[in-house]
């Protein structure tokens, strides 16, 4: 037998046991650098879908500049009421005071436990900058990492943290415009200028799409623990309290510029809170601080009506949502940072009285 053996031909590497033939070493390298240059052509494709919402964002801003005439524009300003400050002031807390509800959700998903205060600076803070400065990742992170980092927690679990919120944001705006594309269909065609029937069809696209995020986070926590790689994704329960906890930040937030619109700006809520969602997510597209100018020439060419009455909401609601609450921010910021170092220093004095 054993000569039998001996006599089969080399070649035939399966057979003896040997292992099969392997990919030249070339082809493994031909298809890294295929995938990398994908990757650039995906990432070079992004930016100039951004510059070009840029672009056209800042070319119907800067013409209803143009067309603004200062007396009117004061008048507007000096024509809203405080109680539109008051009611816009009590929806943006109520906006920021959901937003702490996506770092809580993401803390209880990633099972840590931090009080809620800390949770609540570090929300309000990483938002406040990263509305204001944009760039969420980079900025929010970084708050998010200066507060959380002395309670324990690592910077893996302050990036998983980033991206559940993330995702929260993103589902409670996708079921928004899926809801008021379906529902309000004939009021958003007369500002998309598309046949209701598509504005419907539309709306169960983005619907569909959630629930089958919803179906395939379910199956994926029914076989174990749902997960991108080293991720774990929260589960269906989780999800639905995602989505609910969006839902209640954009709709606050978007009333927040709604109270503050001119009388004569005839649009339903459900209608603009389906613009709001859809202008917020071009501004998040364009990579623009805060969505600064594409958020604005998407309401100001929705909405219409008195042009220099809507500009003047647009300036006030930047006020109250993005700067207001960006100085407090910073200020909480630089209080906590105080407590930090004379804390410090009373241990450093009493390590010294000891010794």
């Amino acid at each position: 037998m054993a000569q039998v053996q001996q006599r089969r031909p080399a070649s035939n590497g399966a057979a003896s046991g040997a292992p099969p033939p392997r990919e030249p070493p070339g082809f493994v390298a031909r298809l890294v650098v295929t995938i990398r240059r994908r990757r650039k052509i995906v990432r070079r494709v992004g930016l100039a879908a951004s510059a070009l919402i840029i672009l056209i964002s800042l070319t119907i801003f800067a013409r209803t500049l143009m067309r603004i005439d200062p007396g009117k524009f004061g008048a507007a300003f000096a024509a809203t009421s405080r109680d539109q400050i008051l009611m816009s002031f009590a929806f943006t807390a109520t906006s920021y005071l959901a937003l702490t509800g996506y770092d809580g959700l993401a803390l209880r998903h990633l099972n840590v436990r931090v009080p809620y205060w800390l949770t609540a600076l570090a929300s309000f803070a990483s938002y406040a900058v990263s509305f204001t400065l944009g760039f969420p990742l980079v900025t929010g992170g970084a708050v998010r990492y200066w507060v959380y980092s002395p309670a324990g927690l690592t910077a893996g679990n302050i990036a998983g943290l980033t991206v559940v919120a993330g995702v929260t944001f993103w589902l409670g705006m996708g079921l928004i415009v899926g809801v008021g594309f379906i529902f309000t269909s004939d009021a958003v065609a007369e500002i998309n200028h598309f046949n209701a029937l598509a504005n419907q069809l539309i709306g169960l696209s983005a619907i569909g799409l959630l629930v089958l995020y919803l179906a395939w986070v379910g199956l994926l926590r029914w076989r174990g623990a749902p997960a991108i790689g080293n991720f774990r994704l929260p589960g269906p329960f989780l999800t639905l309290g995602q989505m609910a906890l969006g839902v209640i930040d954009v709709c606050s937030a978007s009333a927040a510029l709604y109270v503050l619109l001119p009388k004569d700006a005839m649009i339903g809520f459900p209608t603009f809170a389906t613009l709001y969602s859809f202008a917020a997510m071009l501004g998040i597209a364009s990579h623009s601080p805060g969505g600064l100018g594409v958020f604005e020439a998407t309401i100001l060419q929705a909405v219409g009506g008195d042009v220099d009455a809507l500009l003047a909401a647009l300036l006030l609601f930047r006020a109250i949502y993005y700067i207001a609450p960006f100085i407090c921010a910073m200020a909480l910021l630089g209080a906590v940072e105080a407590a930090r170092r004379w804390r410090s220093i009373r241990e450093a004095m009493a390590a010294a009285s000891e010794d």
